[in-house]
């Protein structure tokens, strides 16, 4: 007798667009941590100085810093706190982790999310928060549907790098 050991096994299938939103949620938690941190060091640092090039350097570090939080996450374990809390993992498929180069990547291109909104709202001299939480709501659900133009529902950034979101069965609690 043959046993079908393909039907006993859970499918990896990709996660709703809806729990990847709700990952981002809690990850933009985790991450304003992680900033607040480095804004403290960089004021160290730097004295505190408030001059134009400084405060470029300000915003090239935490620019960095994030970029050092999600590469080092998707090319090491596969996930951040937030998508580990999701059972949500970054892989490139034929690797048993995420080169380093795919999350990099990855990481410039999830600027998509915002880049556009934020050139938008500075080309048409935006100044009031409700006008730039307009241009950015509109922004984050413009690359959100890129989803649904994708066959296996990947956002445009994991397809341009080569990467992919899987979604992790739950893990049987033990007696």
């Amino acid at each position: 007798m043959q046993t079908d050991n393909a039907s006993a096994a859970p499918l990896i299938g990709t996660p709703t667009v809806k729990r990847r939103f709700i990952a981002m949620v809690y990850e933009a938690f985790l991450l304003i941590a992680v900033e607040a941190l480095a804004v403290f060091i960089y004021i160290f640092v730097t004295g505190n100085r408030q001059e134009p090039a400084y405060r470029a350097g300000l915003m090239v570090f935490l620019f960095l810093v994030t970029a050092a939080y999600f590469v080092h996450a998707w090319s090491g374990s596969g996930f951040t706190l937030a998508m580990k809390t999701w059972r949500i993992k970054v892989v490139k498929v034929g690797s048993s982790k995420v080169p380093f180069r795919n999350a990099a990547v990855r990481y410039l291109l999830a600027w998509g999310w915002f880049a556009p909104a934020l050139l938008i709202g500075g080309l048409m001299d935006l100044h009031h928060f409700k006008e730039w939480a307009l241009v950015l709501v509109l922004g984050l659900i413009a690359w959100g549907l890129t989803a649904f133009l994708d066959k296996d529902r990947q956002f445009l950034h994991d397809r341009i790098a080569g990467t992919r979101l899987i979604a992790l069965p739950k893990v049987g609690k033990k007696k």
